[in-house]
């Protein structure tokens, strides 16, 4: 483990962070604001397409919100950053693809930082918890974004009771994408991460910015939204080369080489 809260590894295309930050990977406010700040760069980094985030701690993923610091004064809603807390689950316009590599606990603001990547791959000894109920206050993150993952009574039999749920349950449910040996949990999240480099990033950010702006809209409304150009990243998609490349490829029967512009 280091002094440092987390590191950070930049390969050609791919952001690695890594938690490092106490026993138990807790954060506090000023972790959250660095990890924002450092998350923010990824998003507006054009060099850079995917993230990974993963911890050093052999046992835990993370331990959520720093119950230590709370007990000295920290309040629950203070000035976590500009990703809010953890760093990415109220990041404006993050519209690049994050994979989550969680082991071991994954527990309150832990948990939710897990739900705010869009791909979670799970070590087999992975267990997942959101105890607040136990202490008298509101998972508010995962509250809102659990019930959307799975089946809504396993959801509220999660932030009702504040039960674990192992690696294998959540592959059942669909909460995480794979279960992997602990010592592939890494180099698994590095092949998901090459495969998605490779690919478009004009079409990865509309993916994410139709899903984000159309959550709630009436689907004819969304989709004239998207045929009308109207969120900017589609925009952006369909007047680029990107846009073009994919046909042009397929008929000289080569492999797309994609640009981002």
């Amino acid at each position: 483990m280091t002094d440092a809260p987390f590191h950070v590894d930049h390969g050609a295309a791919v952001l690695e962070v890594t938690l490092s930050r106490g026993k138990a990977n807790a954060i506090d406010a000023a972790t959250s604001r660095l990890l924002g700040e450092t998350f923010a760069g990824f998003r507006d980094d054009p060099a850079l397409r995917v993230a990974i985030l993963a911890s050093a701690n052999p046992r835990f993923f993370s331990a959520g919100w720093d119950l230590k610091v709370a007990a000295e004064g920290e309040p629950p809603d203070a000035d976590y950053g500009v990703g809010g807390f953890g760093g990415l689950q109220a990041l404006p316009n993050l519209n690049k693809p994050v994979i989550a590599a969680v082991n071991g606990m994954c527990v309150g603001g832990g948990f939710e930082i897990a739900l705010s990547a869009d791909l979670i791959v799970a070590s087999e000894d992975a267990r997942f918890s959101l105890p607040e109920i136990k202490a008298g206050t509101l998972a508010d993150a995962a509250t809102l974004k659990l019930p959307r993952r799975i089946p809504y009574h396993v959801a509220m039999d999660m932030l009702l009771t504040g039960r674990w749920m192992d690696a294998a349950e959540a592959k059942h449910w669909g909460l995480v994408n794979e279960v992997v040996a602990p010592d592939r949990l890494l180099a698994r999240a590095r092949e998901i991460a090459a495969l998605l480099a490779s690919g478009p990033p004009l079409v990865f950010a509309a993916i994410k910015e139709v899903l984000r702006e159309t959550d709630g809209v009436p689907f004819q409304t969304a989709l004239a939204r998207i045929a009308a150009r109207g969120l900017p990243t589609v925009a952006t998609l369909y007047a680029s080369e990107d846009q073009l490349e994919g046909p042009r490829a397929f008929a000289e029967k080569r492999a797309p080489v994609w640009k981002g512009r």
